[in-house]
């Protein structure tokens, strides 16, 4: 779910295509597969809780994250943040960014987990 080496989308996809074709059993594969979803989004939460601001801060310039895009990013993942983990998991890309503004806004960890559990398990059974 970090988004590296191979994109998630395709893991997932040919995941999904084993199952189809019997190659893997369904059941251990979502297990598996949720699991690895939720240690990536943890390491992404975590890097953007640790590291995330100091990084925006020395570099968000470049990309148009000043300090005024960022307070309103944090109000946001405040207000919607929860719920945009889980919509966030359909849109790649998407996906990855509010792991780590998840941190960065520094979303309480137990709700974080709850929230990216449902999205995790749901992006897989979908898959």
């Amino acid at each position: 779910m970090v988004g590296l080496p191979i994109p998630d989308e395709v893991m997932m996809t040919t995941v999904g295509y084993f199952t189809n074709t019997d190659l893997i059993n369904y059941g251990p594969a979502i297990i598996i597969s949720f699991f690895g979803s939720l240690l990536g989004m943890m390491i992404s939460y975590m890097i953007g809780r640790k590291a995330g601001r100091p990084f925006i801060n020395k570099y968000g310039k470049w990309v148009g994250l000043k300090e005024k895009r960022m307070i309103q990013v944090e109000k946001w993942m405040k207000k919607y943040g929860p719920y945009s983990i889980i919509l966030g998991y359909f849109i790649p890309g998407v996906r990855h960014l509010m792991c780590y503004f998840s941190g960065i806004g520094k979303m309480k960890l137990k709700r974080y987990i709850a929230f990216a559990a449902i999205g995790a398990f749901l992006w897989c059974f979908v898959f």
